[in-house]
């Protein structure tokens, strides 16, 4: 590795962390709201009243720190709460009033379902003065869940993982989710009518779309039954699911189960929703710290999406094209690039779509000088594995090679894992305790 590919490593470090940091989420939520003798008010000059009680409910891998924030905020307004995160954060934070509840991901157990029976339970039988205060980041839709009856939480979880592998994106894999679901998709603001519903959301979906965010609790849902088994066939699992959900999908196709919320539903009346941090604004942050540096930056999308191996070309392209032309701005510079993409699992290998992409990146900018690519997710987690990502350059390929190993074998695999436990590379951040998607970053060196 040259000093040039040394240097671009730490400083597309530098930025991605940059990038986590704007979008912790207690200071998140002190920008966004304030409180004063008589009502909530928020950045966007809305008031809620104070005149009930205050209670506070959500999940998702930033909640915890959402609702330390709003204890610090509300103080003794705040009359109690269940707030779910993963079980390894239970301890991170101090609270008084709202009790954090352990549960899992990315796969559901029976301990989202007591998160969900607790949520449940807190906002029923409230009345019209009272206000709820919804927290959901990343990660919600797996860490609360309370199913329809008859259907169980292994049998949804077996169903996600297997749509996952199938390549399902976030919006079709919800589609799918809310429709087995009595919080998600809506239903957790009917359950609190007819209390006034404030949701604060951190945002982990491409677009910033809220009825997605944790599987859109609070929010209407445009999708249907008849979408949520289009998803099914699309992916050929329909058979494969278990007979309890393609009996209780069947149902609703014909009118007897019910349909989550709608968009006219008069339920949501007296609910207000928010995204208050987003991938974009992390990019806009990494933008400025690469000014302080000297590079000059460019976002190129907060919103990108793909298979992790083919996008792995594409931004190599990109990344060949500037180190070859100067197009579209010459080095230094460093190119910001935000979303999600998915891997369709075909081998069987261990990995998460940041390696991946990783290691895509790996193959193609094999030779390239004075560049490096660091590739992980925001929540610190990528896919089943104990890392954020992994960071290649136009080395990197080389090595591989130089210890036996070839790189084209790991992507076939999806086994990225493995190639980056051997040849170098992981990025470890551990939770971060907030989840505004992915970050990609390019830095090309002038040399």
């Amino acid at each position: 590795m040259s000093e040039a590919e040394e240097n671009a490593r730490i400083i597309a470090l530098t930025l991605a962390l940059e990038g986590i940091r704007v979008a912790e989420p207690g200071a998140a939520v002190k920008r966004y709201i304030s409180v004063s003798n008589s009502a909530i008010q928020l950045l966007d000059g809305t008031e809620i009243p104070l005149k009930g009680r205050v209670y506070v409910v959500g999940a998702g891998k930033a909640s915890g720190g959402m609702a330390q924030a709003v204890e610090e905020i509300l103080g003794d307004r705040v009359a109690g709460g269940v707030v779910a995160v993963p079980e390894e954060l239970v301890g991170k934070y101090s609270l008084k009033k709202i009790k954090l509840v352990g549960a899992t991901h990315p796969r559901a157990s029976q301990k989202s379902v007591e998160a969900g029976r607790l949520v449940l339970e807190t906002v029923s039988n409230l009345s019209e003065e009272d206000v709820v205060i919804a927290l959901f980041s990343g990660g919600g839709s797996a860490l609360l869940e309370y199913p329809v009856e008859g259907v169980t939480i292994d049998e949804i979880g077996d169903l996600s993982i297997l749509l996952m592998k199938r390549g399902a994106d976030i919006f079709e894999l919800n589609t799918v989710r809310k429709h087995l679901s009595r919080i998600k998709g809506g239903w957790l603001a009917r359950h609190s009518q007819p209390a006034t519903v404030l949701t604060l959301m951190i945002s982990d979906v491409v677009g910033d779309r809220m009825d997605t965010i944790a599987s859109g609790p609070t929010v209407p849902d445009p999708t249907t039954f008849k979408d949520a088994y289009a998803v099914l066939t699309r992916y050929s699992v329909w058979d494969e699911a278990p007979e309890s959900i393609r009996k209780y999908i069947e149902k609703g196709l014909q009118g007897l189960a019910p349909e989550t919320p709608k968009p006219d539903d008069p339920v949501f009346l007296k609910v207000i929703n928010r995204v208050i941090a987003s991938n974009i604004q992390s990019l806009e942050a990494m933008a400025a710290k690469a000014r302080e540096m000297g590079y000059a930056p460019l976002i190129l999308t907060s919103m990108l999406e793909g298979e992790a191996r083919e996008v792995g070309k594409v931004i190599a392209s990109i990344v060949k094209e500037v180190r070859r032309t100067g197009n579209p701005l010459p080095p230094p510079l460093a190119l910001l690039i935000g979303g999600e993409t998915t891997v369709t699992v075909k081998g069987g290998g261990i990995g998460g779509r940041n390696q991946e992409l990783a290691l895509s990146l790996a193959i193609y900018l094999k030779g390239v000088k004075g560049v490096a690519v660091a590739c992980l997710g925001s929540d610190g987690r990528d896919g089943p594995t104990d890392v954020a990502g992994a960071v290649v350059d136009g080395s990197t390929y080389e090595k591989a090679i130089s210890m036996g190993l070839r790189p084209e074998e790991f992507l076939e695999e999806n086994d990225s894992y493995e190639f980056f436990k051997e040849v170098g590379g992981h990025i470890k951040t551990g939770y971060t305790g907030t989840n505004v998607n992915d970050f990609v970053v390019a830095v090309i060196e002038e040399i």
